[in-house]
């Protein structure tokens, strides 16, 4: 069993505690299925935010979808000049037999233009489902 690092981005409408909540979620599960994961799976995952999210931390999402055991800790992201704003990213390690060329990354919404230079992506842009 290996450990590997998969990586995750969302982007939010507004800053909405239900919407953080859904979108948060959405990612996380999404990492999970294209990845064939369980929570068990997780070591930790670490969650930043841009500074114009402050409605719930990104962690309570991933608590309740069960990951009470697994240590997750969020951050802010950096603020640089022109970036995407409204973004929560994750970071993950996880125990796989996947090689590391066959890990999926998942940026969904306004976060699929984040890594279009990734390979192995689940994407999912604003307006499709």
């Amino acid at each position: 069993m290996a450990v590997r690092a998969i990586r995750g981005a969302t982007q939010l409408e507004e800053d909405v505690r239900d919407h953080m909540l859904e979108r948060v979620a959405e990612m996380v599960t999404d990492v999970m299925t294209a990845n064939g994961l369980e929570v068990d799976d997780f070591i930790s995952v670490v969650f930043t935010a841009t500074s114009d999210l402050v409605s719930e931390f990104p962690a309570y999402a991933a608590r309740r979808l069960g990951f009470g055991e697994v240590p997750l800790l969020c951050a802010r992201e950096l603020e640089i000049e022109g970036s995407m704003p409204r973004v929560v990213r994750m970071l993950a390690h996880v125990e796989t037999d996947r090689p590391r060329a066959d890990i999926t990354h998942v940026y969904l919404h306004g976060a699929a233009a984040l890594r279009s230079d990734l390979t192995r992506v689940r994407s999912l842009p604003d307006g499709d489902a």
